[in-house]
This record gives C-alpha cells, sequence and structure tokens, in this order.
C-alpha cells in the first residue's frame, strides 16, 4: 500500500517505475502465503475455499476500474484510493488471520524441493497447466479495457473511456464469481475437468471477440463477460491440485515456485499484446492468447490419465 501511495507523489519515471516494481515484490509475497493458509481450514471443500480466495483477489483487480468509471477523479486520486483499501486488507490480516485446524507439517526450506515440483509427475502437469493458463489471464486483464475502448470508439460511442471502465469493471469483476462457480465444480465434478471446460470456454473467447470489434458494444461486451468469468475461474483449481500431490511439508516451497514461473511468464503477453496490436490490428491480437489455454488443456488431460488423479478433489480427479 506505502510503494503504490508513493506513486502518486512522484512524476519522474526514475522514482515512479521502481516504486512500480516494489509493489509487484511485495504483492507477489502475500499471495502464496494466503492460499497456504487457506488451505489449513479446509480438507474438504478446499478447491471452493481457494476459489473463494482468487475471486477476492479477482474484485480486488476490478475495483480500480471502477473508480476509474466512477468519473471526476484523476489518475493520482485511483493510485491513493486502491492503497486505501489494500491498508484496510492489512489491518485485517493483522488483526484476525490465523492458521486453520489443518496446519501443514512444519519444514526448513530445502532448495531441492524447488527440482521435485518439476520431477513429480502430478504437479509438473498440474504446473504446466497454470503456466497456460496464465499465459492468457493478466494479459487479457491488462489489455481489455484498451481494447473495449478502442472498440467503442470505432463504432461511434461518445463517453468511450468511462464506458470502457465501467465495462473493464464487470469483465474481471464477474471473474470473482467464476472462481466460486470454478472451486464447486472442482469440489463435486473434478479439478482437472473443470480447469479444461474452463480454459476451452476462455481459449474459445480469445479467437472469437477480436471478431466483435467495432461492433454493437452489448455484444463485444457479452462475449467479454463470458471471457472474464472463465478465464479466472479455473486459477485456484491448478493450486488445489498442487496442494493435494506435493509433499505436504512443502505446500508453501510449492505454490510458490507455481506461481512465481506462471507470473513471470504474464511479462512475456502482456508485453506483447500492444505489439501484436500495432502490427495486426485489434481483430487478431487477442487470438495468440489462445495457445496457452491450448497448452492447458492438454496437460490436465495428461495428468487425469495418471494414477496421481486419484490423490485430487477425493478421487475425482
Amino acid at each position: 500500500a506505502a510503494a503504490n501511495a508513493l506513486v502518486a507523489a512522484v512524476d519522474e519515471p526514475e522514482l515512479a517505475i521502481p516504486l512500480r516494481f516494489l509493489t509487484g515484490a511485495f504483492l507477489a509475497g502475500v499471495y502464496p502465503v494466503a492460499l497456504k493458509i487457506m488451505a489449513t481450514w479446509f480438507r474438504s471443500g478446499r478447491g471452493l475455499a481457494l476459489g473463494v480466495l482468487v475471486g477476492g483477489l479477482t474484485l480486488g483487480s476490478a475495483m480500480p476500474h471502477l473508480v476509474n468509471g466512477s468519473g471526476g477523479l484523476g489518475w493520482r486520486e485511483v493510485i491513493l484510493a486502491t492503497s486505501a483499501l489494500t491498508l484496510a486488507g492489512a489491518a485485517l490480516t493483522a488483526f484476525a488471520l490465523r492458521e486453520g485446524p489443518f496446519p501443514f507439517p512444519p519444514a526448513v526450506f530445502d532448495p531441492r524441493q524447488i527440482g521435485h515440483i518439476f520431477t513429480n509427475r502430478g504437479t509438473a502437469l498440474a504446473s504446466l497447466g497454470y503456466f497456460g493458463h496464465m499465459w492468457e489471464l493478466y494479459a487479457m486483464w491488462a489489455w481489455f479495457l484498451a481494447f473495449f475502448g478502442d472498440s467503442l470508439s470505432e463504432a461511434g460511442h461518445t463517453d468511450a473511456g468511462r464506458a470502457a471502465a465501467l465495462g473493464t469493471f464487470a469483465v474481471i469483476g464477474i471473474g470473482a464469481a467464476g472462481c466460486w462457480l470454478g472451486g464447486l465444480l472442482g469440489d463435486r465434478w473434478g479439478r482437472s475437468r473443470t480447469t479444461v471446460a474452463a480454459m476451452a470456454i476462455s481459449g474459445g473467447c480469445a479467437l472469437l471477440i477480436g471478431f466483435t470489434f467495432g461492433g454493437p458494444p452489448a455484444l463485444v461486451l457479452a462475449v467479454g463477460l463470458v471471457w472474464g468469468l472463465t478465464v479466472v475461474a479455473d486459477s485456484a483449481q491448478f493450486s488445489t491440485v498442487v496442494s493435494e500431490l506435493c509433499d505436504q511439508a512443502y505446500v508453501g516451497t510449492a505454490l510458490t515456485v507455481q506461481l512465481a514461473f506462471g507470473f513471470s511468464l504474464t511479462v512475456v503477453t502482456i508485453w506483447l499484446v500492444p505489439v501484436l496490436r500495432d502490427s495486426i490490428g485489434w481483430e487478431w491480437t487477442f487470438a495468440f492468447l489462445a495457445p496457452g489455454p491450448a497448452v492447458g488443456i492438454a496437460a490436465m488431460l495428461l495428468l487425469l490419465r495418471l494414477p496421481e488423479h486419484e490423490l485430487i478433489a477425493g478421487g475425482r480427479g
């Protein structure tokens, strides 16, 4: 919250860029720890529990667009408002958070466990599925606002900026419901099948949405809402699978490694989208995110064929 808020006080990129780096680094320290702590509260229903947690992250990611779309605020005010929300979350964590009744065995950090995550077939395939998912997710979140704004302008909308911000809030925010649904289906139908279904739909949306560019705003938004619902619905299920298949003394290490590699991959696609937009246009740009879900689907289908799938979601795979 502090690093983020300080961005509002500087004008020089030499100061703003390191502050943004620190913001990202501290955010990365929150996510895997939060997943592990949430997992200590649940043995059954863990997929739904982690889905609710990631749903909170998703809704939080959407909130700046709501603040922006509400009008009357400059970017500095938006930064300060979101920093205040983050600070409130920190206070809640400090005074109310503790481990649940099913803690994982204590362990000393062992660098060799990093390699074991990728030599264990189950965790390796679950991580590969997650990497495919991340190839798509953050590039979509980062660039949907620009896509929708340009599409609205192309269609002749008179207040494209504000409408795009509110639409982007809806598209990203609906992912919170998708996380809840993904967790529910993961626990009842199987996590691997749930991730395959979610990636099939989201990958299809990545291929389709470019054809709506400049078209009726309701159509663009409808495809965007389906995409937003499914693009993150599977996110928590990959982490849940890893927590079920890895050495239980090293759940924190396994989740951290999975997330670190996944988030590193997002740098590539977030950078790639504007390059593609400038060269081939919005009509085809998002289609280049679809190979990620395709790889993820293949990985999770392979996982379903392994004996290890019996350890996932109470034997549901």
